[in-house]
């Protein structure tokens, strides 16, 4: 084992530059937190929001409507590439409600 010594001036400088590090570093992971978004959502979590089939989330990821990343034979979606179709899948309901039929 070997044994440093240095002066109490150098170890109160190294110890209050390793402060001002922790410090930024905890703004920083701060700063990331305000601009994270949510958790990643599941097929049953997006069908249950915007009231949809299993099968018409496929459609919408197949037509390229909806973004979405997979992970093994799991399928997850950004909440706020969900949030941006609401309004299509709504419309697209009115539509089919119009011809008598439903999604």
């Amino acid at each position: 084992m070997e044994v440093v010594i240095i002066s109490k001036s150098k170890y109160e400088e190294m110890v209050g530059k390793l402060n001002r590090l922790s410090d930024r570093v905890n703004e920083i992971l701060h700063k990331r937190e305000g601009k994270r978004l949510s958790r990643w959502m599941d097929n049953q979590e997006v069908c249950q929001q915007l009231r949809i089939s299993p099968r018409t989330l496929q459609t919408l990821r197949d037509n390229g409507t909806l973004a979405y990343s997979q992970i093994g034979h799991k399928i997850f979606y950004k909440p706020e590439d969900v949030q941006c179709i609401v309004r299509l899948v709504e419309d697209r309901r009115k539509d089919a409600a119009y011809r008598g039929c439903s999604i």
